[in-house]
């Protein structure tokens, strides 16, 4: 009997419906713009959130369905923001699997949770804030 995680679905249009991605991005941001420790970042660096909540339901959609909607440069826009801190990562996940748990779709949960923590440590890992050196923790 083997005690390792089955495999991680696949993104594809039969794992989650656009609509899904679309109320999930909404309702993610709306918990990152409320919270005490994010909301202030996001409340200063986003100055048209339907547009930035537009390109971010591109961008699920692509890690999600596997559509090619999404273009842009992720981890340049996250390095302009100072003060980037490992606290702030881990509460995005946590708000993050919050609002995934809500979903009703177990698949789509489990590939936007493991998706999620990859973007995660690739921005943290990659985080060079302009004229400064990557954060330690």
């Amino acid at each position: 009997m083997s005690t390792s995680e089955p495999p991680s679905p696949l993104p594809g249009p039969d794992l989650c419906t656009e609509e899904q991605v679309t109320r999930m991005v909404h309702a993610f941001y709306a918990r990152v713009r409320a919270d005490p420790l994010l909301g202030p970042v996001f409340a200063t660096h986003v100055d048209d959130w339907p547009a930035h909540l537009a390109q971010l339901v591109d961008f699920w959609s692509a890690m999600l369905r596997g559509t090619r909607r999404f273009s842009g440069a992720p981890v340049q826009r996250h390095n302009a923001l100072p003060g980037l801190d490992a606290a702030m990562f881990e509460r995005w996940l946590a708000l993050f699997a919050t609002t995934t748990a809500e979903l009703g779709n177990p698949a789509m949960q489990h590939l936007a949770d493991e998706m999620a923590r990859r973007v995660a440590a690739n921005l943290q890992a990659r985080y060079r804030p302009e004229g400064g050196a990557a954060d330690a923790g």
